[in-house]
């Protein structure tokens, strides 16, 4: 495995997300922020957060398939969130948990979750980058 999950002795377990990821491998992957769009450009989950969050991550994992890769080699996520508050972390978290089981393995990673006023586009509330090493 090209990246180690690690909750250091000292740092708190969060439960949601690792403190820290140490990656070995000889490629390394920077996606472009990733957001509720198919194939074809079309919306996903119009004013839904856990569907967004949900798509958001499926285009991640489509990506790194695209290269040989998957969740597994994902050592860093950043989650841009459209005016975020705490009441939003459920929806969040069910997004996840929906990509996690069609993807059929484990996303928790370290994350940063960045609040922001807008994405690109009006409809969009979440943007998923990641950064993945590979063999």
């Amino acid at each position: 495995m090209t990246v180690e999950l690690i909750d250091p002795p000292g740092l708190p377990v969060p439960g949601v997300y690792r403190q820290m990821a140490v990656a070995r491998g000889s490629r390394t992957v920077y996606l472009a922020g990733q957001v509720a769009r198919t194939a074809t450009g079309e919306p996903v989950g119009a004013g839904d957060l856990a569907a967004q969050v949900e798509q958001a991550y499926l285009n991640v994992a489509t990506a790194l398939d695209a290269v040989g890769g998957s969740f597994d080699d994902v050592a860093k996520v950043t989650l841009y969130l459209v005016d975020w508050d705490p009441s939003k972390l459920a929806a969040l978290g069910e997004g996840v948990g929906r990509a996690a089981a069609k993807l059929g393995c484990d996303l928790t990673r370290p994350v940063t979750l960045l609040p922001v006023a807008a994405l690109a586009e009006p409809d969009l509330l979440v943007e998923v980058d990641a950064t993945a090493v590979l063999e």
